[in-house]
């Protein structure tokens, strides 16, 4: 343990500024999870701690970095970025709280542990993580007051036995998370706090914020504190811990094992050249990636809340937590690439999902709680193409299924889970969603007030989602359905505006809607139009068919105008006014914006209209001016590696733009060498030569050996290892990559 002298040196230099680093530094010294804890408008990133994947995960319990108190110990996270179950307050107050809000300072977090002083620099806690429990070292520094620790149940109850206290949280009503919690050092009382002192319980409490104080000895300077989580019981949590920990309380070797962990996990991807803050990014982002989906099982069982059953999991992990609009564009592509078993293993979860649900209705935003639905579309079908169309192990026929079954009989209408209704019936029949007129009532009983229809949104991502159907129906064998949901793939036609060149709202009767703003039309969050961005995002949010969309623009030259001036087009009235409507539009070159996911792909697009040297210069404006290693280093919305998962593919040279067909559009690398662990012992290498932030053009390239004039590599010319040599420049040579025919494939070409 570090001396208190030694902690208090300057620990936020090192965090916010990009010191020098030895040789000796592994990837995750490179990690900085403080990046992004002030958000530009809405959510920031949290400073998680947690092992890959796992169930236990914490962050500091506080809004963002600039929070003044933290309102105890955190414990679980029971939801990405939204809740955690219960808290711990160590005190040495005179009057007790349920949970004691303090000042803090001295903070350090790294994937794995977590260090901080509260209550004016008089109590020093440090924590480590396992998978499925935890550990903290809690010191007191004035060791003439007494010392307590309580712990907190939001909504449920708790109870001290045989040396542990354990019990449980409600999480909304849709599952229980169970801790058991023991400490090193026997209190001398144990009691329930009433008018701020610790009174004897006289029966277990329950209820809303319930809680149990412990009083340790006079003069004691350090109590260290263990815990297990279950979401099967109590007992479980308590087994979990014993399995996880032993019976020690040795805070050291679980923080050892975890740097570890996350060592072998970061190592997948070495990297050599660019700056150490492109290195902090990239490996911050890598990490960010982790976040979700998380693991259930719990030693051979998980507790399901989409059947609210125990269930054995027959050696496939059980994951949830997926927030799947945001992660099926880069992070399941990235793991697909990396991690395939781990990717199969959470495909085989949505499926079971579905099977526990009922419905037999491809999940969408599975989270502890169960299914919420949130969102749109159904691009679950994409996270399953794509698996399917790399090689990996996916039941097919399961999976189309119930992936048909989740469009077809499940609503399309945004935030919502019911049987399809009079949108659906309207769209199936005419090819699109019908915008409401000006004046005109919402009368499908299917759509929310606030999130609306969201037509543009739910036309253009359902043909998306169609042409992902189409794909596995090929595979299962079943052709009159690869034809059907094909031609549906195409239904972006019916709402595309050849005399603006934009996608626009049109009504039942067919008629686009007058007067309308592709920059401010829509309402709040352009919902009434759109989703959470304006017109000039969804013009292109064709993934599947670039080639059509070309056409449809009249040709190359003018697509790549269309492109140009996206970049360039001004906000209009000014920020203020922009983001009162558009919260979620922000890092903004433009009317690009960097923040939100159904823009990730849009700097690639030029690869498909012969200007890939466009698509060279905009990822490298991307990157250099929204991914920083400072607080505010991310533009939007994290969500779990919606957008750093952009960041590791771009940052590394390529990015998959179509989830669902096996290919890679490349990019402008950071680093001069970078290095991909694939999961069968092979390597995949991409060089940069002469590569730095003047010389990010491509000039010429090889791939395993052989001249290479596509801006683009297939899933299969890299699978089983390869090396991808690239020759940059300062200036771009235009005719790389350029070539009628050496475009990327798209779903008509």
């Amino acid at each position: 343990m570090k001396s208190r002298t030694r902690f208090f040196a300057t620990i936020l230099v090192a965090v916010f500024m990009a010191s020098p680093v030895s040789a000796q530094t592994e990837p995750v010294d490179y990690v900085n999870p403080y990046i992004g804890n002030i958000s530009h408008l809405l959510v920031p990133t949290f400073a998680t701690i947690q092992l890959p994947n796992a169930l236990m995960r914490v962050y500091p319990a506080r809004n963002d970095y600039t929070t003044e108190l933290v309102n105890g110990l955190p414990v679980i996270v029971t939801n990405h970025r939204e809740r955690s179950a219960f808290s711990f307050s160590p005190t040495q107050e005179t009057t007790l709280k349920s949970v004691m809000p303090m000042n803090w300072d001295n903070e350090k977090v790294t994937p794995y542990s977590y260090e901080l002083e509260m209550a004016d620099n008089t109590i020093h806690a440090q924590l480590a993580v396992s998978r499925l429990s935890a550990i903290y070292d809690i010191e007191f520094y004035e060791s003439d007051k007494d010392s307590y620790l309580i712990i907190t149940s939001g909504k449920g109850e708790l109870k001290y036995e045989n040396g542990a206290v354990k019990g449980y949280q409600d999480i909304w009503g849709q599952a229980n998370m169970y801790i058991c919690a023991e400490t090193n050092i026997t209190p001398v009382e144990v009691g329930v706090i009433v008018d701020g002192k610790i009174k004897p319980a006289t029966s277990t409490p329950t209820g809303k914020d319930v809680s149990l104080a412990m009083k340790f000895p006079k003069g004691t300077a350090k109590v260290s504190l263990r815990y297990g989580i279950s979401l099967i019981s109590a007992d479980q949590a308590q087994t979990n811990l014993r399995l996880d920990q032993g019976n020690d309380f040795d805070r050291a070797s679980i923080e050892q094992a975890g740097r570890k962990e996350w060592n072998e996990t970061l190592s997948n991807i070495r990297v050599e050249g660019g700056s150490e803050d492109q290195k902090t990014v990239l490996y911050t982002s890598y990490y960010r990636t982790f976040e979700r989906p998380v693991c259930l099982s719990e030693h051979g069982r998980y507790f399901s809340a989409f059947d609210k059953k125990i269930h054995e999991d027959g050696g496939t992990p059980f994951y949830t937590d997926d927030w799947i609009w945001d992660t099926y564009r880069a992070a399941h592509p990235l793991r697909a690439l990396i991690q395939p078993e781990k990717e199969e293993a959470i495909i085989e979860s949505y499926l079971r999902m579905a099977e526990q649900m009922g419905t037999k209705w491809m999940p969408t935003f599975p989270e502890m709680t169960g299914d919420t639905r949130r969102m749109n579309s159904n691009h679950g079908v994409a996270m399953v193409a794509d698996a399917i169309f790399k090689g990996l192990k996916v039941d097919a026929k399961r999976a189309y299924e119930y992936c048909k079954k989740g469009i077809t009989e499940k609503t399309l209408a945004p935030w919502c889970g019911n049987a399809a209704g009079w949108i659906d019936e309207y769209y199936w029949k005419n090819g699109y969603i019908p915008a409401l007129r000006e004046g005109q009532k919402e009368f499908d009983p299917n759509v929310s007030d606030f999130e609306k229809r969201q037509p543009i949104a739910v036309t253009l991502g359902t043909a998306y989602d169609a042409w992902c159907l189409s794909r596995i129906a090929e595979v299962v064998g079943n052709k009159k359905d690869q034809k059907y949901f094909f031609d549906f793939s195409h239904n972006y036609r019916t709402v595309y505006n050849s005399e603006t060149a934009f996608f626009h709202p049109r009504d039942d009767k067919g008629e686009f809607l007058p007067n309308f703003s592709y920059t401010r039309g829509g309402g709040i969050g352009a919902r009434d139009a759109y989703d959470e961005n304006n017109g000039w995002t969804y013009r292109w949010d064709v993934q599947h068919n670039f080639a059509d969309l070309i056409k449809l623009m009249g040709g190359r030259e003018q697509l790549v105008a269309n492109l140009d001036q996206t970049f360039a087009e001004p906000m209009g009235d000014g920020k203020r006014e922009f983001y009162t409507q558009l919260p979620d539009q922000t890092g903004n070159i433009g009317q690009f914006t960097m923040a939100n996911e159904p823009s990730l792909h849009i700097p690639y697009i030029y690869n498909y209209a012969g200007a890939p040297w466009k698509t060279q210069k905009r990822i490298r404006q991307c990157l250099n001016t929204w991914f920083r290693n400072d607080v505010m280093g991310i533009p939007g919305d994290e969500d779990g590696g919606g957008l750093t998962s952009f960041v590791v593919f771009s940052s590394l040279g390529f990015y998959p733009v179509t989830p669902g067909m096996p290919i890679y559009n490349i990019g402008s690398p950071l680093f001069t060498n970078a290095r991909i662990q694939l999961p069968n012992g092979k390597v995949f290498q991409i060089v940069a030569n002469d590569c730095s932030n003047e010389n990010k053009y491509i000039q010429s390239a090889t791939l395993n050996g052989v001249a290479w004039d596509k801006p683009w590599f297939s899933h299969d010319d890299i699978k089983d290892g390869a090396i991808l040599i690239l020759q940059m420049g300062k200036h771009p040579n235009k005719e790389w990559g350029a070539a009628i025919g050496n475009e990327p494939p798209s779903a008509d070409k």
